[in-house]
């Protein structure tokens, strides 16, 4: 089985079709919702689409060790086969060889030292186009580190996603708005009766649901 089979069966794909939303090379990505609603699981679904396309992911985690974000990769892509009845046990190292996983402190740590590692990294040969950005707490990240890690972006041609935890679903109670306007895409993960569902909030008004057992994207 190739790589391809996955890819034209990623959750991501309903993402595209549900949506005008997705990002392009230079632009910054929003996820938001209240804590344990599944960010992370969105954040990894664009992470190993990515992946499953060819190119070379950097997974940024401020709140969790690398075992914790190589088991979210396990698990989203073992569900992703089992959806569609393929096996990946043989290509699964195949497809994690393009991913590269970093854990920071905040307290330490901040958006300009991220961009600084991930340009050595880049420097010393791999070819990163997309960044997941996991657990930074946006609400003290100053609007220069924001902008300078932006900045870095749109030189590099980078695709890159953020999560945030907030609880309002409401664009203008998500951030300041000058921090805002670092980001092309803000979605927010709504409640929907015992389901849920990804709703844009900005650059378009789309939606797509998200699997209440596996938290994958789906069309349902």
């Amino acid at each position: 089985m190739e790589k391809e089979d996955l890819f034209t069966h990623s959750p991501v794909r309903y993402f595209d079709k549900a949506t005008s939303a997705g990002l392009k090379d230079g632009q910054l990505g929003l996820i938001t919702s209240k804590k344990g609603l599944g960010k992370t699981s969105i954040l990894v679904q664009f992470g190993l689409d990515s992946l499953l396309n060819n190119k070379a992911l950097v997974h940024v985690s401020f709140d969790q060790k690398s075992s914790n974000v190589i088991s979210w990769y396990s698990s989203i892509l073992s569900e992703i086969a089992k959806k569609k009845n393929l096996k990946v046990e043989d290509i699964s190292d195949e497809i994690m060889k393009n991913r590269t996983i970093l854990n920071f402190n905040q307290e330490t740590f901040t958006l300009p030292k991220v961009a600084n590692t991930i340009k050595a990294l880049k420097e010393g040969g791999i070819s990163i186009h997309t960044i997941v950005v996991d657990g930074l707490d946006l609400a003290t990240t100053s609007k220069e580190d924001l902008d300078c890690f932006k900045a870095f972006v749109e030189s590099e041609k980078i695709v890159a996603w953020f999560s945030y935890t907030n609880e309002s679903g409401l664009l203008s109670e998500t951030l300041a708005a000058d921090k805002l306007e670092a980001f092309t895409t803000v979605g927010h993960i709504f409640p929907n009766g015992g389901n849920l569902y990804l709703g844009i909030l900005k650059n378009g008004d789309g939606k797509v649901y998200l699997d209440a057992k596996t938290l994958l994207m789906t069309n349902k």
